[in-house]
């Protein structure tokens, strides 16, 4: 029997913007979802990095293969074109401020008079509680409200950011995974429901090692920034060392990983210091520790670093640029990177993480234009005509 994907049927409003609500659709047409974007006349907020109506790198990359509409939903015929999309919908997913939903005319209540059956999947920066109402977020500023900022960094020096948007990405794969279930929960049901991931709880989570440095140490004193050393300052070595042409990252943690690395680097002696076998002996001279290692990597270039600490099964890898990780083979052989399109609609796309072994994956084609798909989804959908499609369109509604 042929497999089919494992979304297959499920259709998908995504009013989605950014990062989290596209990548939780992403992730959801990866499945094999149809999934519809909803955007207005000026398009999402991502389109601003790119000219006109076409879809920038950042837009291509997480809305590849979804169907793209242009809708008022300020108006009220925008509105009523969107109740009626619902009525063939599985799930709605939006990350708006809260009550804009409301404002619209389309929340909760209404949207699950018209579908029951309907899951609405909503990402927030905070989660509904009156001391965070009134709230707005983004990633950087999540970040900062959670602890992101604060434990980035060096200790003698400013808080940062983290390099990639992981609180958005976070939210939107948590919102994901709520989706799901929400769907297998109305298998057994037929009611759909609302489900809400907030942005602050998603991250909270990644936090573990250093809040669990925090508890544990006496006094309270215990530096939130800890470089590239462990979170919670309980496994060394763990850091990032310096080899000839640029950077590894190392770390033991199992106690052979430490033996081992010790006779990978000719010191014997440190293998067989009583204070240096356990974790908390290693922790408490962490400074000499980490001398010992750099000393030993600063003599290798990268690759050869690399290779003897894989031979010797020591957790390690090498630091790579950001072209590095495009042209990785891996990466590429895996489907997570990949190229669509030609000419101005070509770009590199995102695969999904998600692997299921009877479900095959969608081929992704190109990002929409803006509202690219508006009258085929109208015809094939809502069965509008020539003339009813021409209406809308004088009126601004699509």
């Amino acid at each position: 029997m042929t497999n089919s994907a494992a979304l297959d049927g499920i259709v998908v409003l995504d009013l989605g913007q950014v990062y989290a609500g596209p990548y939780c659709t992403h992730l959801l047409r990866s499945l094999g979802a149809t999934v519809i974007k909803v955007e207005p006349f000026g398009g999402e907020p991502i389109r601003w990095r790119s000219t006109g109506d076409s879809s920038g790198q950042a837009f291509l990359m997480l809305n590849a293969g979804k169907k793209g509409i242009r809708l008022d939903l300020k108006s009220p015929h925008g509105r009523e074109i969107l109740l009626d999309l619902v009525r063939q919908a599985d799930v709605l997913v939006e990350n708006f401020a809260p009550g804009v939903l409301e404002r619209l005319g389309i929340g909760w209540d209404v949207l699950h008079a018209v579908r029951p059956e309907l899951v609405l999947a909503s990402a927030r920066a905070y989660g509904r509680h009156p001391a965070a109402e009134g709230l707005r977020g983004m990633d950087v500023t999540v970040q900062a409200m959670t602890g992101i900022v604060s434990t980035t960094g060096f200790p003698d020096g400013a808080p940062v950011k983290a390099g990639g948007a992981v609180v958005d990405f976070a939210a939107g794969t948590h919102l994901a995974s709520a989706v799901l279930a929400a769907l297998f929960q109305r298998s057994r049901t037929g009611v759909g429901q609302h489900v809400e991931v907030a942005m602050q709880d998603a991250i909270l989570p990644t936090l573990t090692s250093n809040i669990a440095g925090l508890l544990e140490a006496e006094g309270g004193d215990f530096p939130e920034r800890t470089g590239n050393r462990h979170g919670g300052l309980s496994v060394c070595p763990y850091n990032v060392y310096p080899v000839e042409d640029g950077w590894l990252a190392v770390l033991c943690l199992r106690p052979k990983h430490w033996t081992d690395l010790c006779k990978l680097m000719g010191r014997p002696d440190l293998g067989e210091d009583p204070v240096l076998a356990t974790p908390a002996g290693r922790v408490q001279k962490m400074d000499d520790v980490d001398a010992a290692v750099a000393a030993w990597t600063s003599r290798l270039d990268k690759n050869t670093a690399f290779r003897l600490l894989q031979e010797a099964d020591i957790p390690a890898a090498p630091v790579r640029s950001l072209q590095e990780v495009l042209e990785d083979p891996v990466l590429r052989d895996r489907g997570m990177l990949a190229e669509v399109g030609e000419g101005d609609r070509a770009g590199t796309v995102l695969g999904s993480p998600l692997v299921l072994s009877a479900s095959t994956v969608p081929v992704a084609t190109p990002a929409p234009l803006l509202g690219e798909d508006t009258v085929e989804v109208l015809r094939q959908r809502l069965g509008l005509d020539d003339d009813a499609i021409a209406r809308l369109v004088a009126d601004r509604v699509i």
